[in-house]
């Protein structure tokens, strides 16, 4: 019995001391609110090489340093880079936007454009040093859905900036398509489906729902989605599969990608598709 007093007395007790703990320190997180401001992402897909003499390893957003040489903007990549969903901040309004190749004594000044932001997030696109910077939407806050069980949906943003040779941006308007494995049993695939919309050069698609049946029962959910792109012409008809150069011959344009069920990826068609440097579909993941 006395045993069972002695318990009951330290547990009142580190009762006691715990309430007095919580109220006491009062746990508070710092940071900071981002109203009234913009929000981006900055893309560049300049048909250029990928070499790292292309890469940009000074961004400056009025006159403001926001990238160096630590963590350059690579070619066809953006910033900022690492974790899925980071976004700089700037003014909302009118800003300018300077980009720098070259290190220390090398580095030159490639671009100085100015371009209008909103309050909240949107992706920028830097895609001819000679000119202003395309600005999207990003579509935030994000369409989700909610299931008892696992979802099938993962969505995909299809973008155009395809050039047929430098200096020419294509006048192709393109549709982006996308198969998925419906049975793992079988193999059997779907029919190719669309993917928004037809674009043309400097468009989007928007944010559209793709079907990802997960290749692994017992997992977070992803499956290998194939691609492909189909030429439409001016009366809205489909005359053939997009081909690009490849090596010395011109090919039908297909790729692949494992999209995970909840996620979302902007999906980025850039480089020349008659030269080199050879254009693709480069994926960002948004989130």
């Amino acid at each position: 019995m006395k045993i069972m007093k002695l318990f009951r007395n330290i547990s009142l007790i580190a009762f006691v001391l715990f309430a007095f703990s919580c109220e006491k320190h009062e746990i508070i997180y710092n940071a900071d609110p981002i109203s009234d401001v913009a929000e981006f992402q900055l893309h560049y897909v300049v048909p250029v090489s990928a070499v790292a003499s292309n890469n940009i390893y000074k961004v400056e957003i009025n006159d403001q340093l926001y990238a160096n040489n630590t963590a350059p903007l690579n070619t066809y990549n953006a910033i900022p880079s690492g974790s899925v969903g980071r976004f700089y901040t700037t003014r909302i309004g009118e800003n300018n936007i300077k980009l720098y190749m070259g290190l220390n004594e090398n580095q030159r000044l490639i671009y100085d454009q100015n371009c209008v932001l909103r309050q909240g997030k949107q992706n920028i696109f830097v895609y001819d040093f000679n000119k202003p910077p395309i600005v999207f939407d990003n579509g935030h806050p994000y369409q989700t859905n909610i299931t008892e069980y696992s979802d099938s949906t993962a969505w995909i943003k299809f973008y155009n900036f395809l050039y047929e040779k430098q200096g020419e941006p294509t006048s192709l308007k393109l549709q982006y398509q996308y198969q998925y494995t419906m049975n793992y049993e079988t193999r059997k695939k779907s029919d190719w489906l669309n993917i928004g919309q037809p674009v043309g050069f400097g468009e989007t698609t928007g944010w559209q729902p793709v079907i990802v049946i997960k290749s692994v029962e017992l997992s977070s959910g992803y499956a290998r989605l194939d691609y492909r792109i189909k030429v439409i012409d001016a009366n809205g008809e489909d005359v053939g599969n997009l081909q690009i150069l490849s090596g010395n011959k011109y090919v039908d344009y297909s790729d692949y990608w494992n999209a995970y069920i909840g996620r979302r990826y902007h999906h980025i068609l850039a480089g020349l598709r008659t030269a080199s440097p050879t254009s693709s579909v480069r994926q960002f993941t948004a989130l």
